[in-house]
């Protein structure tokens, strides 16, 4: 039996260095041998001490399992090909040799303190449960297979990459914390240099692997741990395995109190993960709201800006809005909306208000009471009107009175968005418009404005919903006198709200398009430029479809073409 003092770890001396260079030339037929001819002298020895009776039986039971897993080991067809066979057996011969030593020491009663010896059995024990483990993962989940490539395939840079990538993936499920370490760092830097390379290689046991790693008590391998998660997240490679391998709640709890770069990463994690609602459930139910607010409150520019996008993910699922409301969301938001270090934050922050206001009074109210109505305006005042930010205004109309938007100047305001916006900005100010014109003096506000060519012309926008919201808004303003006129004086408003009376199941705005008009058709020169345009035949059609006030308007058409007809 080779002696194993004359292949044990050295330190950092000369003398170690080359011992250890010893050590990686065996082959994996020699660290079985010795392990197998230490398991006997180790098991003797165990079973012949006295003391700490109860340790050493488990030891000694744990000690009985090895010999199965080394036969299943030794017999895998990859055996002798995977140096991660020879480092396994490495890590059981020098277990088995510390067993050894231990029952040495207990036999003479050499060792210092009981506490002291306690302390060492229960490190032993665990490692034993991890050579046990790691043997077993070696052989069940098909890890050796992945990590060693035929004889017969070629070598080549790109296939020798591979076989590096599947060893190194393997490393994250076997071995101590420091080899995983290591296996960590070559792997983000492989994924830093190409990102390509490594994620069709990934498999769920990598993943779950990983995911553990997150809770080490090291904090540097949390560090990396939680970096390469937020790549993969990032990536959208495997959304799936993260969250069902139980990556939120160690995510949750770095974003909570991890070091400074664990949070960043933490948060853009969530970030990610939070775009699938049934995943944003999940993290509001492992406590991630309060630490995604409390990163926007104090964290720096990129974990501000990932946990405002979190949030924003989080709002976008209704059930849980009442929820983010009560936990503190809405004065996040407003502050950030104000505050925020980056422009993305601000945005975050507004289509998060957008969210959380829609069909909620309890939180419109708390909103407009936070002074929301006021930042969401000097948002609104930049040079590219957001669309959230539109649209959480309109949510908020009902709650404040005409008054009080008229000396905020919301509707010049909104007037900017018509001309200026994106289509979804137009829209939502249209809609805004609507609902704010609910009184015959609100109204006429509007009318006066400037709003009403600019309603006109967006009834020929290439966006359905955009010509939708600005007919029903025009449909409201007609059934005020002044506002009326301000829409007959537009010569294209007839003639677009007519082309909108096309009864295609595409176009959404024919119902308002048919108010409209009805409001406009007291006057004879509307009515005989709506009969000019086509207006009967679309009308017999909506009439047919039932569609509200196409059979009133029809009839008076076709009344005063007739009374034109005699008048001839």
């Amino acid at each position: 039996m080779r002696c194993w003092k004359q292949l044990e770890f050295g330190t950092t001396t000369e003398e170690g260095i080359n011992r250890q260079a010893m050590m990686d030339k065996q082959s994996a037929e020699e660290w079985l041998s010795l392990a197998q001819s230490l398991i006997p002298v180790a098991l003797a020895k165990a079973k012949s001490v006295k003391n700490f009776q109860g340790r050493w039986k488990t030891i000694s039971s744990k000690i009985d399992q090895i010999p199965t897993c080394l036969s299943d080991l030794s017999s895998h067809p990859c055996f002798s090909k995977n140096r991660l066979c020879s480092e396994q057996l490495q890590s059981v011969a020098k277990t088995l040799n510390e067993v050894i030593e231990l029952a040495e020491l207990c036999l003479t009663d050499k060792y210092e303190g009981k506490l002291h010896m306690q302390s060492d059995l229960d490190s032993l024990l665990g490692k034993l449960d991890l050579n046990l483990r790691d043997c077993s993962v070696l052989i069940k989940t098909g890890v050796l297979g992945e990590a060693t490539l035929p004889l017969s395939i070629s070598s080549s840079s790109e296939t020798t990459k591979k076989t590096s990538l599947k060893e190194l993936l393997a490393r994250l499920q076997i071995g101590h914390l420091e080899s995983k370490h290591k296996a960590l760092e070559s792997l983000l830097q492989v994924v830093l240099e190409d990102e390509k390379m490594l994620m069709p290689l990934i498999g769920r046991a990598n993943i779950a692997a990983l995911v553990q790693l997150l809770t080490a008590n090291s904090t540097r391998i949390r560090e990396k741990a939680v970096d390469l998660i937020c790549l993969l997240a990032e990536s959208g490679h495997c959304d799936e395995w993260l969250v069902s391998e139980g990556v939120l709640p160690p995510l949750v709890r770095l974003a909570e109190s991890g070091s400074f770069v664990t949070r960043e990463k933490a948060a853009i994690s969530l970030q990610k993960l939070s775009m699938a609602p049934e995943t944003a459930r999940e993290i509001a139910g492992h406590g991630g709201i309060l630490p995604l607010i409390d990163l926007c409150r104090t964290g720096d520019s990129v974990s501000q800006a990932a946990a405002a996008a979190a949030l924003k993910n989080i709002s976008a699922v209704p059930d849980l809005r009442q929820f983010l409301a009560e936990e503190g969301t809405v004065k996040v938001s407003i502050d950030l909306l104000n505050h925020g270090i980056l422009l993305g934050s601000r945005e975050h922050m507004a289509e998060c208000l957008q969210n959380l206001t829609a069909a909620n009074e309890t939180i419109c109210k708390a909103v407009v009471t936070e002074g929301g109505v006021t930042s969401l305006l000097a948002y609104l005042d930049g040079p590219l009107p957001q669309e959230p930010a539109v649209a959480a205004l309109r949510n908020l109309v009902p709650y404040v009175s005409s008054e009080t938007w008229v000396a905020v100047n919301l509707v010049p305001r909104l007037a900017h968005v018509l001309k200026s916006g994106s289509p979804g900005a137009q829209q939502a100010a249209s809609s805004a418009l609507c609902r704010f014109a609910a009184s015959p003096e609100s109204k006429r506000h509007v009318g006066e404005s400037g709003c009403v060519s600019l309603l006109v012309k967006l009834l020929e926008s290439k966006s359905n919903g955009c010509r939708e919201a600005a007919a029903q808004a025009i449909a409201g303003l007609v059934t005020e006198d002044r506002s009326r006129r301000e829409v007959r004086k537009d010569d294209k408003s007839v003639p677009n709200l007519v082309m909108l009376l096309d009864p295609n199941p595409g176009n959404t705005a024919k119902k308002y398009a048919t108010a409209g008009l009805l409001g406009l058709s007291g006057s004879e020169k509307s009515r005989k430029v709506m009969i000019s345009y086509g207006a009967i035949g679309y009308l017999k059609k909506l009439s047919e479809m039932e569609v509200s006030g196409a059979k009133k308007l029809l009839e008076k058409l076709e009344r005063g073409r007739l009374r034109s007809l005699f008048q001839r």
